[in-house]
């Protein structure tokens, strides 16, 4: 077989910066060298990088993009400049459309991921070429990855990644690639700064804000010759900003976002349309460009996928763009002649934006990445060389909802359901809706994921009438598609009931079918209305619905899509319903699952218990019982545990105990307990078991003596020697045994002074010196000594010439070491 014609190379590279590189990137094609090719926005590498290899190499070049339109551009633009047709030597495969090119074919990184999975060989591919790996989009990531795993057993293929920004050395060294730098010549660009109303609120984007946008637009058309791209987040504020404009300007207005068929793209990519406004997603920063203009209007905002890990959920999230973001779009204005960039923000905005974006991996769902990896044969990414692992709790939250839905084993290896969804084009537990709903529903359940999988917005039931209503469609394909997907999982598991108790099989109501797709891909995400106007999800997080979602009739409703605001408070959570449908009650329910549970409260008047019925986070019901002794008990270790031991009352002879236990703990350690609050909270359904049997039986804490309990604490046989070690009372020669007090440094014990005549050796506790606080004969303190000995012999004829005609009634003799101790006075004596 003969080989192809070679690209001509002098017509496709003609005018682009990067051409300059083309000796050095067929030399490393040849040897199949990995490399990295570095290269601004705009100089040509996306057009003239796959072809100089191609030229090089026996087999196919298989190329990635980030975007479907990035993909479909850089196909027709290739194919354009070699004056080839579309689908001869330069084809392009995205979800839904697939026409194969005989040297390059360029593909979004998810159809390279499930080609890989399908078969790792990759076999007639020469070449994988990654473009725009500074994005760090997690599919480009892990085929990155992958790529370079296949090219250690491969020595015939060649990895070559394309980056916009100097970081290149990171990718470097994951391939262990050599590195082309190519920089673009740059024109003067003039930077404006025209900041307008408040940008970001309550749902977003602020409609006066797009307004402002939109002025300053139809302003800087009228003063220039060339085209004006513009920047705005979201599909929203696309069509929001291009209806502004079509009133305001005379210039002619092109919308381009992913979700435009194919026709309306390229009427806003093509050269030929002369002067025109743009106003694009960041789909226009690096992966696309837009010919002849020389004034960018820069909203300075983005919309990035966001992980709430404490929630649980994922969603797009409107925020300030990166620098680097900032930057590249100021660059399109500059590529091809001098250029003026009109930011609608402040200056300080700008000097407060991040770097650069957060790789996608550490903010978004991990599901899909969880099961392509597993599918791969390395669970989590381990053994698997990345750019960047992914984060523990995100991957520990995928393999969990992998688990559920039956995609993966507990070590997580992909099970044989988890191999046949990995091969449907969407999101695993989207797939896994897609197989349970086609056997309950049919093709409607194709509808619904095909909506679902392409960024929802509003009423889903809506959204599918609208397409539906439109002639034969990409919509139309797409269904096609995952419908015949599900009819080839379903046949590949007959053994496969699906989850259809929700619904029977046969014509259902729109209303139905849609909250039950789509409550099957997201249990989780179940809503109901609160009395408060907001929206409680199964999860557990409570939600406000967007405008865009109209009031649900039933109360419940099946959430497709949340995104996140960063307004919080007086009633606001943060978390805003993007989509979603209608879903009857009795459904929500099956498809959530109810637990019945009996909640046990501890409060100053008493136990109390109630019946709770619940679907998730959403309590169903809650009714008064009788406390199950148990349950009540369990509770009252819980609040203890919590609040510690305050209602409880410890009288003298606990406390005293408590003090001797606590000194033996100190002073000897084990086997002696710790009977510190904290220590005796916790452990409280041990020492305390029979008296929190008598409180659950309605006896008041306060009335609970505790000595007895903590002598449960004693431990045994060493509880015999307890009085000895840790005595509770000190004999003491007048024939008494005063208490000895262990509440401080020292034992301490407080007695009058005549009841210690002839009393010369100072006693000890575990090694500790008693201390003695002598007392006058009406109990006021006279000295305090921890040496009798030395007192007798000298301070006490102080004590005693003081004391002797104040207490003439008791003894105070001249030689303390011989006179008989007392606590009488001479006369009783």
């Amino acid at each position: 077989m003969s080989q192809p014609p070679a690209f001509a190379l002098d017509c496709i590279g003609r005018g682009l910066p990067v051409a300059a590189t083309t000796s050095a990137i067929a030399d490393k094609a040849r040897r199949f060298t990995p490399l990295v090719v570095v290269a601004p926005p705009g100089t040509g590498k996306t057009t003239l990088v796959p072809p100089v290899i191609a030229n090089n190499v026996p087999g196919r070049v298989i190329v990635t993009a980030p975007r479907r339109v990035a993909v479909r551009a850089a196909a027709r633009r290739l194919a354009h400049l070699d004056g080839s047709r579309l689908g001869d030597t330069v084809g392009y495969s995205v979800r839904g459309e697939h026409i194969p090119g005989s040297r390059v074919q360029f593909v979004t990184p998810g159809v390279l991921l499930r080609q890989l999975l399908a078969d790792p060989s990759l076999p007639g591919v020469s070449a994988v070429c990654l473009d725009e790996v500074h994005e760090r989009q997690t599919d480009t990531d892990l085929v990155l990855g992958m790529a370079a795993e296949i090219a250690c057993l491969r020595d015939d293929l060649m990895v070559a990644a394309m980056s916009a920004t100097v970081d290149a050395q990171r990718f470097a060294d994951l391939l262990a690639a050599d590195i082309i730098e190519q920089p673009a010549p740059t024109h003067p660009l003039k930077i404006i700064h025209q900041p307008g109303p408040v940008r970001l609120g309550r749902f977003g984007v602020e409609q006066s804000f797009l307004e402002h946008m939109a002025r300053t637009t139809a302003r800087a058309a009228a003063q220039t010759t060339g085209s004006v791209l513009v920047f705005v987040p979201g599909r929203r504020e696309v069509d929001t900003v291009a209806r502004h404009l079509r009133t305001l300007a005379d210039t002619p207005v092109f919308p381009l976002h992913g979700g435009l068929d194919a026709a309306a793209q390229d009427k806003a990519l093509d050269p030929r349309s002369g002067k025109k406004i743009v106003v694009a997603t960041t789909i226009a920063e690096s992966s696309l460009t837009v010919a002849g203009v020389d004034t960018v209007v820069d909203s300075g905002l983005a919309r990035v996928p966001k992980r709430d890990a404490k929630r649980g959920f994922s969603g797009l999230v409107t925020e300030s763009a990166a620098k680097s973001s900032m930057d590249q779009r100021a660059g399109r204005a500059g590529r091809e002649r001098p250029g003026t960039v009109i930011r609608c923000f402040t200056p300080a905005e700008y000097s407060g934006a991040k770097d650069f974006p957060t790789p996608e991996m550490f903010s978004t769902d991990l599901t899909q990445a969880a099961l392509q990896l597993a599918c791969w044969g390395t669970p989590r990414g381990q053994g698997l060389k990345l750019i960047d692992q992914p984060p523990d709790k995100a991957m520990d939250d995928a393999m969990d909802t992998l688990l559920s839905i039956g995609a993966v084993t507990q070590d997580g290896k992909a099970t044989k359901t988890g191999k046949i969804l990995s091969t449907i084009p969407a999101d695993p537990r989207l797939a896994r809706a897609l197989v349970d709903g086609t056997a309950a529903c049919g093709r409607k359940a194709a509808e619904v994921v095909a909506v679902l999988s392409d960024n929802p917005a509003g009423d889903i039931a809506t959204d599918i009438a609208s397409r539906n209503n439109t002639r034969r469609s990409r919509f139309h394909r797409e269904v096609d598609r995952l419908a015949a997907a599900a009819d080839t999982a379903l046949a590949a598991l007959p053994d496969h009931t699906g989850n259809t108790t929700a619904v029977t099989t046969g014509a259902i109501a729109a209303s139905r079918w849609c909250g039950y797709v789509t409550g099957l891909a997201y249990p989780g995400w179940i809503a109901k209305l609160m009395d408060d106007g907001t929206w409680l999800l199964a999860c557990g997080t409570r939600a406000a619905a967007d405008g865009s979602i109209r009031r649900s009739h039933t109360g419940w409703m099946a959430v497709a899509a949340i995104g996140r605001t960063q307004k919080k408070g007086d009633g606001h959570t943060g978390a805003i319903i993007r989509a979603a449908a209608d879903i009857d009650e009795d459904t929500a329910l099956r498809l959530i699952g109810t637990t019945t549970t009996t909640t046990v409260t501890v409060t100053a008047g008493g136990i109390t218990a109630r019946q709770v019925v619940r679907a998730g986070a959403i309590e169903l019901s809650s009714t008064p019982v009788k406390p199950d002794p148990a349950d009540a008990v369990a509770a009252l270790a819980e609040e203890i545990k919590t609040h510690g031991l305050g209602m409880f009352t410890f009288d003298a002879k606990a406390t005293a105990l408590r003090q001797r236990l606590a000194w033996a703990h100190t002073h000897i350690g084990a086997p002696w307990p710790d009977v510190s609050d904290t220590a005796l909270a916790h452990t409280a359904e041990m020492w305390l078991a029979g008296e929190l049997e008598e409180i659950a039986r309605g006896t008041p804490p306060k009335q609970i003596r505790l000595s007895e309990p903590l002598r449960r604490l004693l431990p045994w046989p060493a509880a015999a020697d307890f009085a000895d070690l840790v005595p509770e009372t000190l004999a003491v020669p007048s024939g008494r045994n005063p208490a000895i007090d262990y509440s401080g440094e020292v034992p301490v014990v407080k007695v009058k002074l005549q009841e210690c005549f002839g009393m010369t050796a100072s006693p000890t506790v575990t090694g500790v010196a008693v201390r003695f606080h002598l007392l006058s004969p009406a109990g006021r303190p006279l000295a305090v000594t921890d040496d009798l000995d030395s007192f007798f012999a000298g301070p006490y004829q102080e004590v005693r010439k003081q004391m002797r005609g104040r207490y003439p009634k008791h003894p105070w003799p001249e030689d303390p070491f011989t006179a008989r101790a007392t606590h009488r006075t001479k006369k009783r004596m």
